[in-house]
């Protein structure tokens, strides 16, 4: 990249922000690999949350779900798969690290805010104030069937649950006012008069009368994430997020696009532009030459998309079995199944499989793809390949154009993948400025540099 004129860079003084996402569930951990660990072992958890400390990371941000994906009824065996429950999990990571954030991923359309809130405010209290809450909603029958009352939520409504039940959470955790303890055995009582109050709310949603019974911590109230990529999720994300995640993050100029847009709802929704950090789901691959990281992407792809693998996910656009086929050979010739959606894949969706289909066949005959290297070429392509000095220098100029406040990093290979980031592009971007060298605070809400937690 071309050196650039320091007066035509908008934010000269921006920094960059890293968070490692644990997923838990998916097929992009290259399992196979004998350097690959446990992904359910305490260990592997630790090792990753205290290597991304050791590279000075925002935060730890560990992916759940409710129920394991399926296809055709059945457990998708070739996921990796893991998920102890977030908050049990972030709990016991608070004992063994000291500054990095820790982010759980809890869902309102099956959670009760009384419920969640109180164990959120209890992670971010014996933590020091370094919680997180990634805010998910859940639209399905399929995951639904975990629960008593079953069924599911329409697109809009799961927003306005989402709304109702992040307006109440809020409510319980600034229920207890900062010095609601009082300071001296000689005092009257041990709580001062007032301080902590009664949190009563009927909605379309939730009936609640309660009384909170933990007390602010140290940054407020946990730090909220958001994910959604719907104008609705958007929307959301600038009226009450902390942090959005977004798959907007590999080609600059579509990166920018998402963060003037997000500027602009903030704007709308009363914000100030500064409020919320940006921070694209991303892999890193690093080589010491731009060959060798390629060829390791490659490798990657190769590894990650199994001919197995292949053959599920082109079986989900034609929504047939196509696990007899050749993962090796061409697409299917005949057209995909059109009906209501199956449920595989837990509760992902293709809105027109026969125009997906036929883009499909167009580039792999254009190109002399077969079905797995469609599959490869034409799936999520959420990563930055290069040597730690020009990744250094494409994400600075990511960061100080505006583009993104920063990274959520997916490692490919667990526990390890993260040492070529904190041992080789760190001190790179350190090297130009844009990255800390040390915490300069103790809070989740420091790391990330934000202003105090809203009090209502």
């Amino acid at each position: 990249m071309t050196a650039t004129d320091p007066h035509d860079v908008p934010r000269p003084d921006a920094r960059l922000h890293f968070g490692v996402f644990f997923q838990g569930v998916n097929h992009w951990t290259v399992w196979s690999h004998p350097a690959s660990g446990s992904q359910i072992d305490p260990a592997s958890f630790r090792r990753v949350a205290q290597t991304a400390e050791r590279g000075l990371f925002d935060a730890f941000f560990l992916g759940d779900g409710l129920r394991l994906r399926e296809t055709g009824g059945a457990v998708h065996e070739l996921d990796v798969a893991g998920r102890p429950d977030s908050l049990v999990q972030l709990s016991a990571l608070a004992a063994v690290t000291r500054r990095i954030g820790l982010v759980s991923t809890s869902n309102t359309t099956f959670n009760e805010p009384g419920d969640l809130a109180r164990r959120l405010a209890s992670l971010d209290l014996l933590s020091g104030g370094r919680a997180g809450w990634n805010v998910v909603t859940t639209d399905n029958a399929w995951t639904g069937e975990n629960f008593r009352r079953g069924g599911f939520l329409d697109h809009a409504d799961r927003y306005r649950r989402a709304e109702e039940f992040l307006t109440l959470a809020r409510a319980i955790w600034n229920g207890w006012a900062d010095g609601a303890v009082a300071d001296s055995v000689d005092a009257h009582a041990w709580a001062v008069p007032g301080a902590i109050g009664r949190v009563r709310a009927a909605g379309a949603q939730f009936d609640v009368d309660l009384v909170p019974t933990v007390p602010r911590s140290a940054q407020g109230h946990p730090v909220i994430f958001q994910a959604g990529d719907s104008p609705d999720g958007r929307d959301f994300a600038a009226r009450h997020a902390d942090v959005i995640f977004s798959a907007h993050g590999t080609e600059f100029d579509d990166a920018l696009a998402f963060a003037e847009d997000i500027r602009r709802r903030l704007r709308a929704a009363g914000r100030a532009e500064d409020a919320l950090r940006i921070l694209p789901g991303t892999e890193i691959i690093i080589g010491a030459t731009e060959k060798e990281a390629e060829e390791k992407a490659r490798w990657i792809r190769l590894e990650q998309v199994t001919p197995a693998t292949a053959l599920a996910i082109a079986g989900r656009v034609w929504n047939r079995d196509l696990s007899d086929r050749d993962a090796d050979g061409p697409l299917p010739a005949e057209d995909p199944v059109v009906e209501e959606n199956t449920g595989a894949f837990g509760s992902a969706r293709i809105a027109d499989p026969r125009a997906l289909a036929a883009e499909w066949r167009a580039k792999a005959e254009a190109n002399g793809w077969s079905l797995r290297e469609t599959v490869i070429e034409l799936g999520p392509q959420r990563s930055h390949v290069g040597t730690p000095s020009s990744l250094a220098d494409r994400f600075t100029h990511f960061v100080r154009h505006g583009a993104v406040d920063g990274f959520n990093v997916t490692p490919y290979l667990i526990p390890d993948s993260l040492e070529d980031i904190v041992d080789l592009l760190v001190p790179e971007l350190q090297e130009r400025g844009v990255y800390r060298t040390a915490y300069t605070g103790s809070t989740l809400r420091e790391h990330l540099e934000l202003g105090p937690a809203p009090l209502a």
